[in-house]
């Protein structure tokens, strides 16, 4: 399927003049528009500007607050707990993240646990945040319950995503940034637009059999954990998972489990959920604390050089750090734009439409 290329200036404007309409405030909007065009950049298609009509929709269906008033629950001098009022994930996390960084700098390690939360956009965002403090951060949430665990049929787990951003000296950073389940849902997404099959191993059909359906967890199905099955060792993607899931959901008071509230329309919402909103588990850790922040970074540097430079399989093919490709992806696209799929555009065409924004330079 063809795409076509926009410049990030203008994407970037048209988010914020949505966010806008939706009754975020500037600041807000900014922030915002930032965190979710920060995956379109780095190459996480799934996770950018695709994802923005779903926002629209769980605003119209009042799951989203833009006016929300973030308040600290509990804290200590290392810990806090935020409740972020339905507010977008995309503004919650960061402001999460900014306290964890402020804790850090204080007592050297700083943890905020979030609740009441919605969708945060791609983790990586998160963790990075702390690299320009000389710290190492970390960032997790857990998502619309779409994951069985490993001999399961039922639908218990989100993609549940883990983030750690490591500085470096001359090096780029080491940024880890994956989903706990074999393919996020938004890749499944990418493959209905494009029309393409879903390679084995992604999901399973209502029956728990393995299948190319890429519509196959729309109709009762499930995506699988990490390892795709208890042979290529699914029962530790679903460890990682639902390590993921206590920590962003079970300690902040989040709903967790089957009981997250779901991103994607197709899922109802739970009845009676022991918690509030989607929940994050957001961390940053002061590198002096261990050992002086150059001699770390030297080491990481030595680190990153040593691994790049392993004996690859093939010579075409060299080894990568985490990191690497979404590097090389926000490079390019800085420099030549964004492509879109047409669907995603017709997606955008609509949006233009509900809030009245004229972007004849985005839609001609």
């Amino acid at each position: 399927m063809n795409h076509t290329t926009f410049s990030y200036e203008t994407l970037y404007n048209f988010c914020l003049k949505v966010f806008d309409a939706m009754g975020c405030s500037e600041e807000d909007a900014r922030q915002a528009t930032q965190t979710l065009l920060s995956a379109d950049l780095r190459g996480i298609d799934s996770h950018g500007i695709a994802r923005l009509i779903g926002y629209v929709r769980l605003w119209e269906n009042g799951r989203i607050n833009t006016k929300p008033r973030l308040r600290m629950v509990h804290e200590t001098p290392s810990t806090a707990l935020v409740d972020a009022d339905a507010a977008l994930g995309l503004i919650a996390a960061p402001r999460a993240m900014e306290i964890a960084i402020q804790k850090a700098s204080q007592v050297g390690s700083g943890w905020v646990a979030v609740r009441n939360s919605n969708h945060f956009g791609i983790a990586g965002y998160h963790a990075m945040k702390a690299l320009a403090h000389d710290m190492i951060g970390l960032a997790m949430t857990n998502a619309s319950p779409l994951v069985a665990p490993t001999f399961a049929k039922e639908r218990m787990l989100g993609t549940n995503p883990i983030a750690i951003a490591i500085p470096a000296k001359n090096e780029p950073p080491f940024v880890a940034d994956f989903a706990t389940t074999t393919a996020a849902n938004g890749k499944l997404e990418i493959l209905q637009r494009k029309q393409l099959p879903m390679p084995e191993g992604w999901a399973q059909d209502k029956e728990g059999n393995s299948t190319t359906n890429p519509y196959a967890v729309k109709e009762g199905g499930a995506l699988l954990p990490l390892g795709s099955d208890k042979e290529h060792g699914s029962h530790k993607g679903y460890c990682l998972g639902a390590m993921v899931d206590i920590l962003s959901g079970v300690l902040s008071g989040a709903g967790f489990g089957p009981w997250t509230p779901p991103f994607v329309s197709f899922l109802p919402l739970p009845q009676n959920p022991p918690g509030i909103g989607l929940g994050h588990f957001l961390g940053a850790i002061r590198i002096d604390g261990f050992q002086p922040i150059e001699q770390f970074k030297k080491n990481m540097d030595l680190w990153i050089r040593r691994f790049r430079n392993a004996q690859p399989i093939h010579p075409s093919q060299p080894v990568l750090i985490p990191g690497d490709p979404e590097r090389l992806s926000e490079i390019e696209r800085k420099q030549h734009g964004i492509p879109l799929l047409p669907p995603v555009i017709e997606d955008l065409q609509t949006i233009a439409k509900k809030f009245h924004i004229h972007q004849e330079s985005l839609f001609n």
